[in-house]
């Protein structure tokens, strides 16, 4: 059962998500630098008195999750495109996840729609005992009335205290094999949307990191570099531009974390690209579920 306490800072966390949102839709406009929006809307969490639960996600057209832009990315947000931005903000490890989509032209606008009203009407379902299927149902069958997919393979997911995703699978869509029933905790409600296949696949590129917690003994450079970033971020996910203040840093950074992999204490979150390239559309909320209520942190 969770605490007041802990409640009171789920819902500053949250309140410091839906506070940086309003910054990430003035600044993510066409034009505007991926690295630029990202690091703005970081510093803003912190400003406000919370932390980055992950680096900010910033995904482009057909990319569905994990990416985050690199200390070298000059990339822009395009005309005519269509943005996902997920951030998620942690308050003494305490964490509100959250996302929305952005997009710059109208052709969009039915995509868009339908995750959003997914997720209203995933929230309206959601109530100790419920099956997460059937939450699944609600928004596979609120995406297909717009015309689109949902993805099956990303998924809604419990939250604990320093831990992103807890175990707990929420589908996107009517998965009868998930027996799992709600009860008091934390979860996020994520739909994503698309014209294409409603699948993702690992691309090539990782630029978000988590840490394995380990008591073995480590090599000098390594054990820095491993009590550097467990240090500030445990086991919670990280970008290595969060640790390079310089071309040295960046260099060491490179080398200390292909130990870490050979070590077996990295885990890499590969960048999600939609199967066909399709565009895709996100909308994510915070909820948390206790006997009495159900609090949405981040709307």
């Amino acid at each position: 059962m969770l605490s007041d306490e802990e409640i009171k800072k789920l819902l500053k966390a949250g309140d410091i998500a839906k506070r940086a949102f309003s910054i990430a839709e003035k600044i993510a406009k066409p034009g505007a630098r991926l690295l630029d929006v990202a690091e703005r809307i970081e510093r803003y969490i912190m400003e406000l008195g919370g932390e980055p639960a992950f680096p900010v996600n910033i995904g482009v057209n057909h990319i569905a999750a994990h990416y985050t832009p690199t200390p070298s990315d000059s990339s822009v947000i395009p005309d005519d495109s269509i943005v996902k931005i997920d951030l998620g903000v942690h308050v003494d490890g305490y964490i509100a996840d959250s996302a929305i989509t952005l997009y710059y032209n109208p052709i969009y606008e039915p995509l868009v729609e339908a995750s959003r009203r997914a997720l209203e009407k995933a929230i309206e379902v959601v109530k100790p005992g419920v099956r997460a299927s059937e939450i699944g149902r609600v928004i596979e069958e609120t995406i297909k009335t717009h015309g689109f997919k949902p993805i099956k393979n990303l998924s809604g997911h419990g939250l604990e205290r320093y831990t992103i995703h807890s175990g707990v699978v929420i589908p996107n869509y009517h998965d009868r094999l998930n027996l799992y029933r709600i009860r008091e905790g934390v979860y996020a409600l994520e739909p994503f949307a698309t014209s294409g296949a409603g699948l993702v696949v690992e691309g090539s590129l990782v630029t978000i990191y988590a840490l394995k917690p380990t008591s073995r003994a480590l090599p000098g450079s390594t054990r820095t570099l491993y009590e550097r970033i467990y240090g500030s971020r445990k086991t919670l996910p990280f970008t290595p531009r969060w640790f390079i203040k310089n071309p040295i840093d960046e260099e060491a950074v490179a080398r200390g974390l292909m130990e870490l992999r050979n070590l077996k204490l990295l885990l890499e979150y590969p960048v999600l690209i939609e199967k066909e390239k399709a565009p895709v559309s996100q909308f994510e909320h915070t909820v948390v579920v206790t006997s009495r209520e159900v609090l949405v942190t981040t709307l």
